[in-house]
């Protein structure tokens, strides 16, 4: 448990330092811009329907946040990929409608500076690639790393 009385002050420093990075070259996504964004920052914050997440959970990703530049600036490789489809509403000619468009996830695991961090990347359809999330990369009990798991490709046994 952290100490959360200086919530404020860390989520301030948090934030003027992603507002510094803008957007780095990822070695690992053929140099392209990752751009850190302002759904990103929100995504530490919130989860799913503006359901704000822990100040504890918030106080551990804001601290990770040196971290994950560092390692998306260094990696050549990532180590999970998922695809899947979202419907966003878009504006079309002054009406809205509902589009489906192709979300693609990257996840780079690292340890750095005794830290096992995961770094995520997401992109909309064709969109700019933005940094989606930092986590401690302690466990793996997501549906989610269970079924890029199951889609590695190779034989595991053999050696």
């Amino acid at each position: 448990m952290q100490d959360i009385s200086n919530y404020d002050k860390i989520r301030e420093d948090a934030h003027n330092f992603y507002q510094t990075i803008g957007a780095i070259h990822c070695p690992a996504l053929n140099n392209e811009l990752v751009r850190f964004t302002a759904e990103g920052f929100n995504h530490l914050i919130f989860k799913g329907r503006r359901r704000e997440r822990s100040k504890n959970d918030q106080i551990t990703k804001f601290k990770l946040l040196t971290k994950a530049k560092t390692v998306l600036e260094l990696t050549t490789t990532y180590q999970e990929y998922d695809e899947s489809y979202t419907t966003t509403r878009k504006k079309r000619f002054k009406k809205t409608v509902d589009e489906t468009a192709t979300v693609k996830y990257w996840g780079f695991v690292a340890i750095i500076q005794n830290f096992r961090v995961k770094i995520i990347v997401r992109q909309i359809g064709n969109g700019q690639k933005q940094f989606w999330s930092v986590i401690p990369a302690w466990r793996t009990d997501r549906y989610r790393d269970i079924k890029l798991i199951s889609m590695a490709k190779g034989d595991l046994a053999e050696d």
